[in-house]
């Protein structure tokens, strides 16, 4: 008579396949990563469909370039862990999430020659430092400057720093808090009123005359953040705005409180448009928020022209005492329509 010993160790219970069963702690990891698998899958959906609708999800596919990341060092991690399903729900998600994102990384192809016209956009935030902006002025020597949340305060400022001798051109609304905008310029501004309604802060545009008979048409954009009860207010802001036109190159500079993950601001694009950073390979560069503890973590503010013109480069440029990132753009223009 012989005798054989469990040797799976006490504690130890039979799957019925010979396999040990799971442990209630290994269940329980498994639910969460399934769960976590599954919300970041739901992510991809909602971002490829465009199908975001209301505050939170509008919020939250600002933060899609982060979902790339957690999903493929999920799909590492369930890998290692050998929960084979979840990992490749985890690579399938990330892969797609890529799609959308990794190429604003990479450079386009830009046409040959063309009028330049470099832009400027800073949300100055009421207080930003009036001589560091013209210093930046100063500096980068851009044809427009495109500022948002202007007060008449700090339009008296950026004058006695010397904004006024350098940019003597300006269609300025300015106003308190974070409604007043203004564009300023080098070069002739005629105001154009009536090229579309405004939803939001005040949002000038004027026609930009520069050297050798070109002009664009510039517009300070601005809508309210899509914040809780304004999700509906900001996707009609956008919507608003005027559409590229075959007649005269339009440019859009400001902060739109959107990123290239919302649906609106693709559909703005695809109304005529490309983005500056996206074309240049600095989609990803974060413009929000500057000067806080935390670092710069979404890209907001951005500078979109028409499809015809060309983009030299992109820099994004930090500017104390606001919690926005500025923007410069360098285009060129199509020589006619």
């Amino acid at each position: 008579m012989s005798i054989t010993a469990d040797t799976r160790g006490v504690g130890a219970q039979d799957s019925g396949d010979g396999a040990p069963a799971a442990t209630p702690r290994r269940r329980r990891r498994r639910r969460l990563s399934w769960a976590v698998v599954t919300f970041l899958a739901l992510w991809a959906v909602v971002r490829l469909g465009g199908l975001e609708w209301g505050w939170f999800l509008t919020q939250l596919m600002t933060f899609t370039p982060y979902a790339v990341v957690l999903s493929g060092a999920l799909a590492v991690l369930m890998g290692l862990r050998r929960n084979r399903p979840a990992a490749v729900v985890a690579l399938v998600t990330c892969v797609a999430l890529a799609f959308a994102v990794v190429p604003r990384t990479v450079r386009a192809a830009g046409a040959a020659g063309g009028t330049p016209l470099r832009v400027l956009t800073v949300n100055l935030f009421s207080r930003a430092d009036a001589e560091a902006v013209v210093r930046l002025v100063r500096e980068y020597e851009p044809d427009v400057f495109s500022a948002l949340e202007i007060t008449p305060e700090k339009v008296a400022e950026l004058d006695a720093a010397g904004l006024a001798g350098l940019m003597p051109h300006r269609v300025l609304q300015p106003g308190q808090g974070p409604k007043g905008s203004g564009l300023y310029a080098r070069h002739p501004l005629t105001p154009l009123d009536g090229l579309f309604t405004p939803i939001g802060h005040n949002m000038p545009a004027a026609t930009v005359s520069l050297p050798g008979g070109v002009s664009a048409q510039v517009v300070a954009v601005h809508p309210n953040p899509p914040l809780a009860g304004r999700a509906a207010e900001w996707n009609a802001a956008l919507d608003a705005l005027p559409p590229a036109s075959g007649d005269v190159v339009r440019v859009l500079a400001g902060d739109f409180n959107a990123s290239l993950d919302h649906r609106a601001l693709r559909d703005l694009l695809d109304r005529g448009y490309v983005d500056a950073a996206d074309q240049a390979g600095e989609g990803l560069v974060p413009t929000w928020p500057n000067n806080r503890p935390i670092p710069p973590m979404i890209t907001i503010d951005h500078v979109l022209v028409d499809r015809r013109a060309s983009v030299d480069g992109v820099k994004v440029l930090d500017v104390p005492r606001t919690d926005h990132r500025g923007v410069l753009a360098e285009l060129r223009l199509p020589a006619g329509p």
